[in-house]
């Protein structure tokens, strides 16, 4: 690198006399590993990284293998997301300069393999020819994947621990590594906020000091502009080059994913394609993300491509070399939508909610129109608007906040797993005190439903909510949840009630993320909370369902409702939170509607 430090790099070359079109996988999570991602269908044991290559080696690449600085055989002190541009653009400087390169190079890799990539692609390297970006790549980290609403995503804790435990320094160092083994967790995720020397992480300082640093950064400024964390900031100058953003309705990069397809189908030739399923992070060859199935269409294995491996190398094929490889993604956008399905509950004890892929032109599908729901007394969620001022008060006390019963999330574990559930407490999910209850019954959970439907309704697209409140408290939480409520069968006799997509907002970001404002007890604010995208049939007979409440942890931090800047240990104050509804305040979410064909 620029700075003389140096990267563990593999490289695998093609039999016979070179040069050939080279792809480079950049990777914290050891370039000789295996990421659980990495099977199909046909072969469940997940392939490792040197097999992968060999394969495409095998199909006439140079495939480049990179441990990111600071990790495993690679020289240099990590620090999470920021040195992937300069250490990007350095590597593929090197590569263009190796006489077994024919200057043709493309990108590929998961979740911080999809960072790399579009840290490198802000600066548009020479010789770029095609990236394949899989759960990654930020769109904002501000905005989803560090924080989101103005709140930090606890899974920044549980992936610095875990990590922090596997790094070089760590593997060198007894004292140390005893430190980090005997940190909990499940102790330390109510400490809010770590601070320096008072964390999980403390023993490990480099990892310490940067989640430090993201969780007191409340603020959207110069600090989360920078390449790596803000694609946002360089579409304009972005590399044009085919692309595929790819992800899933409970991975954390939802939202990044179709913000990057969006604004840069728009800006560049490409060609820009999009790939959303029903899966949790990476899992794209099964059928149920969480406690939910979606049926045999569900995995990309037979029904997008014939697998993952296949799908990526005749992308490459096509629009690295120029072969004539079959092009599986002939539509701008193929996304599943969630849905569908008998409702019964699985061999496995899962619920079969079903669902079918969409293929379209755009995001949201050119035919999705956005219709109001609104939020009215007495628990009812409709499009009619209300006629009647009413005002909903519940007491949020942050020592006992809402436990996340999954969502959009990745590398949570032990505290937390992504996916769909019944939003009911069961033993095992961390911080629930009444295995059974159901999250509905919670005096600080405030819920509007419509009455059982009519008639099938698809919603897909972007969730937005617009909220009029008011609180006790100089800063607080707002929380809101989009659920398909399943009526009672013989197999789910309570029904069930699947989380789709959920959001967040901290009220002293009311007026934008650049600055912080406390707000005056009892004046009402309006508010916009953003969920992220789904895509989902609303069965008839099933009811649409909004949860609005003001926590949701472990998934994010819990506001302590002092107005204390993030990062700063204060004594949390219960907090009287208000949701204001009626003609003069009508509080709704909007939803993205599409025509049922065939009604």
């Amino acid at each position: 690198m620029r700075d003389g430090v140096h990267l563990a790099t593999d490289i695998y070359l093609p039999q016979g006399a070179g040069p050939w079109p080279a792809l480079l996988e950049r990777t914290p999570y050891g370039r000789r590993g295996t990421n659980h991602a990495d099977r199909s269908l046909a072969d469940p044991v997940p392939k490792s990284k040197p097999e992968i290559a060999v394969q495409f080696a095998r199909a006439g690449y140079a495939y480049v293998l990179q441990d990111c600085r600071g990790r495993f055989d690679s020289e240099g002190e990590f620090t999470k997301y920021l040195n992937e541009q300069p250490d990007g653009i350095d590597t593929f400087a090197w590569i263009s300069a190796q006489p077994w390169c024919d200057g043709r190079i493309g990108t590929l890799g998961f979740s911080y393999g999809a960072h790399v990539q579009t840290a490198l692609a802000a600066a548009a390297p020479a010789g770029l020819g095609a990236m394949f970006i899989d759960s990654g790549g930020f769109s904002s980290a501000f905005h989803s994947g560090i924080r989101q609403g103005g709140a930090f995503e606890l899974k920044q804790l549980t992936w610095a621990l875990k990590h922090a435990r596997l790094s070089p320094a760590t593997a060198t160092d007894p004292v140390r590594r005893a430190a980090l083994e005997a940190a909990d967790i499940r102790t330390w995720a109510r400490v809010i906020p770590w601070t320096r020397d008072h964390s999980a992480v403390s023993a490990a300082p480099e990892y310490e000091a940067y989640v430090i640093e993201q969780w007191s950064q409340e603020c959207f400024g110069d600090f989360w502009k920078r390449p790596g964390l803000y694609a946002r900031g360089s579409y304009d100058r972005f590399a044009d080059v085919p692309m595929v953003h790819m992800s899933s309705w409970y991975d954390p990069y939802a939202l990044t994913a179709t913000e990057n397809f969006v604004a840069l189908s728009k800006l560049k030739r490409g060609p820009v394609r999009l790939v959303m399923g029903p899966w949790t992070h990476g899992q794209r060859s099964v059928t149920h993300a969480g406690a939910v199935d979606f049926g045999p269409s569900a995995t990309l294995d037979g029904n997008v491509a014939p697998d993952y491996m296949t799908l990526r190398r005749d992308f490459f094929d096509r629009h690295l070399v120029g072969r004539d490889a079959t092009d599986w993604l002939v539509a701008p956008v193929t996304v599943f939508v969630m849905g569908g399905g008998a409702g019964t509950r699985t061999p496995q004890g899962r619920l079969l909610h079903g669902g079918a892929w969409l293929r379209t032109a755009d995001w949201p599908p050119p035919e999705a129109r956005p219709a109001h729901w609104y939020l009215r007394a007495g628990g009812v969620l409709t499009t009619q608007q209300p006629f009647h001022d009413e005002v909903i008060v519940w007491r949020f006390d942050p020592r006992d906040p809402v436990p996340t019963i999954g969502g959009a999330i990745a590398s949570g574990t032990p505290l937390m797993e992504g996916g769909a559930f019944d939003q009911r407490e069961a033993p095992g999910i961390y911080g629930a005190q009444h295995p059974g209850r159901v999250l509905a019954a919670r005096a600080d959970v405030q819920v509007f439903e419509t009455e059982p439907l009519a008639d099938d309704v698809i919603v897909a697209g972007p969730v937005r909510a617009r909220l009029w409140v008011s609180t006790s408290a100089l800063d607080t939480d707002f929380t809101v949840k989009l659920l398909d409520v399943h009526p009672p069968s013989p197999d789910w006799p309570d029904g069930y009630a699947m989380n789709l997509t959920d959001g967040i907002r901290r009220l002293r970001f009311r007026e934008g993320y650049d600055r912080a404002l406390a707000a005056e007890p009892g004046r009402v604010y309006a508010i916009d909370v953003e969920l992220f995208p789904t895509a989902n049939r609303f069965v008839a007979g099933h009811r649409i369902r909004i949860d609005v409440s003001s926590s949701n942890f472990p998934h994010f931090d819990v506001n302590p409702n002092t107005g204390a800047p993030a990062g700063v240990p204060s004594k949390p104050v219960v907090a009287d939170n208000c949701l204001h509804l009626g003609p003069s305040e009508p509080s709704h979410v909007t939803l993205h509607v599409l025509p049922v064909r065939g009604a």
